[in-house]
């Protein structure tokens, strides 16, 4: 019955085709042929890149160690109440308390599985490229090759910031994959993923290019497909139609947990510069300047002649860090750095990061309208670390403005505390001014890309504006700076 539904269904396609032919003009029977041949012709056909790099692609498995109770011996007291705490959120009732066994034997270890991840081999050596996340926390690594073969691997390094990590077999005349140019990936050309999605073993999935330095708050600009990415696939390739490695799949947007049509790969290049740091020194070094950023509006770009929205706001500089010994200021927009423009926020720490801590980088800031150039010694980044916010302390209001704002000269230990050489303190915000977002406490440094030392020059400047337009106010709230436009008679 199935076979017969089919073969109707499949007659009045040719019936459907035959007719479409015929109402547009066509030979019927050539011309739909013809047509249809060269539809397939267009289509890529993936079963030469699958059998070129499918050898290349691993399965990985984690195992941790999990103590369990000796044979007959039973939960202990401390586990029961630990258990009944737990689930019900209160001691055990009634719960005699036994004196403790001595000679208790212990309990042993055993292996238990912990998840299922993809890697592809790296070099015939033995060394096995996956994702961070597969084997983070994991006390054995079990790699699968698709011949079967069986080995215990061990982590060489793992990047939690990239998701990169390295693993070594004790194997050789592996076949390594070859990895590609990134930069020769396109939009809209085809790619392929192997790996294991809930652990089915060598799954071949393909797409397309989505979007290239996608940004998702991760360290690096990820590559976009509508590859299937499921759970298992992680750290298998992304593979270009010439059968090279550009990326490494790490992440899918889902609201289910499973395939939604968005994943992503880490770039091969950056996956790359990481690994071999990784195989050098098991650890990755990257730079730091010590500041903290923001992305530029293109309102706040116009306002302040920056022309277009690009580079990243410095909200605040770490004291003592190299940012603050070259010279920046927060406020500043850093247009360049090493000489590579910063098109947008992210771009900062992705160069400063791969630059190597000591090297001396020119570094441009646009500053109250105008470009300045200085020079910075990059410096080793550190582990994240809670910043203590700037305590302002209130002083007496002595003026009003135009603007909606009350404020009041900074006191030397105010400029002390917040590390600015002068500005106002805003001591009530009415009107434009509250309507901004400007809040009791802000720090007022500049106003239309003037500094404003005190009360005296922030009246002086705010005299001078065109009240028929909005005017930028460089403000201080706590460590960071930002800007804010204030539109009079809004």
């Amino acid at each position: 019955m199935l076979t017969m539904a089919l073969k109707k269904c499949a007659a009045s396609f040719v019936g459907a085709a035959v007719l479409l032919g015929a109402v547009a003009g066509l030979t019927p029977g050539v011309t739909m042929a013809q047509s249809a041949q060269a539809a397939v012709r267009g289509l890529p056909d993936f079963t030469e890149l699958v059998e070129q790099v499918g050898p290349s692609v691993v399965n990985i498995r984690t195992l941790e160690k999990v103590r369990t109770n000796a044979a007959g011996s039973g939960a202990t007291d401390e586990e029961m109440q630990e258990l009944f705490r737990r689930f019900f959120g209160m001691p055990l009732p009634n719960m005699p308390k036994q004196s403790p066994k001595p000679n208790r034997p212990q309990a042993p270890e055993e292996s238990q599985p912990r998840g299922v991840g993809s890697g592809f081999i790296l070099s015939a050596d033995g060394f096995i490229m996956t994702n961070a996340h597969v084997v983070e926390g994991a006390d054995e690594v079990m790699v699968t090759l698709t011949d079967k073969r069986e080995f215990k691997a061990r982590i060489v390094g793992a990047d939690k910031r990239s998701d990169v990590a390295v693993v070594k077999i004790q194997a050789s005349g592996l076949p390594a994959v070859k990895v590609g140019d990134v930069s020769r990936l396109k939009v809209g050309e085809w790619v392929m993923a192997i790996g294991s999605p809930f652990g089915l073993e060598n799954s071949v999935t393909a797409g397309i290019v989505s979007a290239k330095q996608r940004d998702t708050g991760e360290y690096l600009p990820f590559i976009q497909t509508d590859v299937a990415i499921n759970p298992g696939n992680s750290g298998g390739p992304l593979i270009n139609m010439r059968g090279e490695v550009v990326g490494i799949n790490s992440q899918i947007y889902s609201r289910s947990g499973g395939f939604m049509g968005i994943s992503f790969a880490i770039p091969m290049d950056e996956a790359v510069r990481v690994s071999e740091q990784l195989r050098a020194s098991g650890r990755v070094t990257r730079g730091r300047i010590g500041v903290q950023i923001a992305p530029v509006t293109k309102e706040v770009a116009e306002s302040i002649g920056l022309g277009k929205a690009q580079g990243a706001l410095v909200r605040g500089v770490e004291e003592g860090a190299p940012a603050d010994k070259a010279g920046i200021e927060a406020g500043d927009i850093i247009t360049k750095f090493d000489g590579k423009p910063i098109e947008k926020m992210a771009d900062l720490p992705r160069w400063v990061g791969n630059t190597k801590p000591g090297t001396r980088a020119p570094i441009t800031v646009f500053r109250r309208g105008s470009s300045k150039e200085l020079t910075i010694t990059v410096a080793e980044i550190e582990a994240d670390k809670t910043e203590t916010p700037v305590t302002e302390k209130k002083a007496a209001p002595t003026k009003a403005s135009s603007l909606g704002l009350v404020v009041s000269d900074l006191t030397p230990a105010q400029k002390k505390d917040a590390r600015v050489r002068g500005g106002v303190v805003v001591d009530s915000a009415s009107d434009a001014a509250a309507r901004a977002g400007i809040q009791e406490g802000d720090l007022i440094l500049a106003v239309a890309n003037m500094e404003v030392a005190s009360v005296k020059e922030f009246e002086s400047v705010v005299s001078k504006l065109d009240k028929s337009r909005p005017v930028s106010l460089l403000i201080r709230r706590g460590d960071g700076a930002q800007y804010v436009l204030i539109r009079p008679g809004k």
